[in-house]
Formats: structure tokens, sequence, C-alpha cells
């Protein structure tokens, strides 16, 4: 799965980085075999905390999922589960038509 990641605001270091590319990656299982998703992270620090959005492109579909928390680690886990939701649900949708 490629993966981009944009920062606003600020730089990400090496270990935010790396934190990032492992917890999205783990979404690559929830995928149908043979399509090839893209996922776009954005982290920006906003007045509420840090916040991350994720965004993943399917054909067809794009489904996006944001979260604020007060670490950035912490924000992408909330948005990495709650992704894992998303689309397993997606994917039940085209099974069950």
């Amino acid at each position: 799965m490629e993966i981009k990641l944009k920062t606003l605001k600020f730089d990400a270091g090496e270990k935010l980085v790396a934190f990032v590319e492992k917890k999205v990656a783990r979404l690559e299982r929830f995928f149908l075999e043979g399509v090839e998703p893209a996922a776009e992270v954005s982290l920006e620090d906003v007045k509420e905390g840090k916040k991350a959005k994720i965004q993943i492109h399917l054909p067809g579909d794009e489904l996006i999922i944001e979260r604020v928390a007060d670490t950035f680690e912490n924000a992408i886990t909330g948005a990495v589960d709650a992704m894992k939701e998303k689309l397993t649900r997606t994917k039940e949708k085209l099974f069950d038509k």
C-alpha cells in the first residue's frame, strides 16, 4: 500500500513517520485481494490538540476519518481503529449486494 504523509505547520521526526507507516500499513489486510489502495495521512497541530486525518482512495470510493487527541500517536491510533471499522462495514456492504 502506498502511504503519503503530509504534515501541516510542522516537520515530523523519524519516529513519528515510522509510527504512522507501521499503523497505517496494518489497514492493508482489510482490503479485498487485487485492490491496491492509496492512503493519505495528514497531521496537523490545531488549537484543540493534535489532528490526524486518514484518506483511503479505493476504486469508486473514498473513505475519510479524522481524529483529534492530545498526542499525534493517540490521534493516529484512534483514526486507524475507526478506519478498520469503516473498511469492514464497506466490505460487508459490497458482499451483501
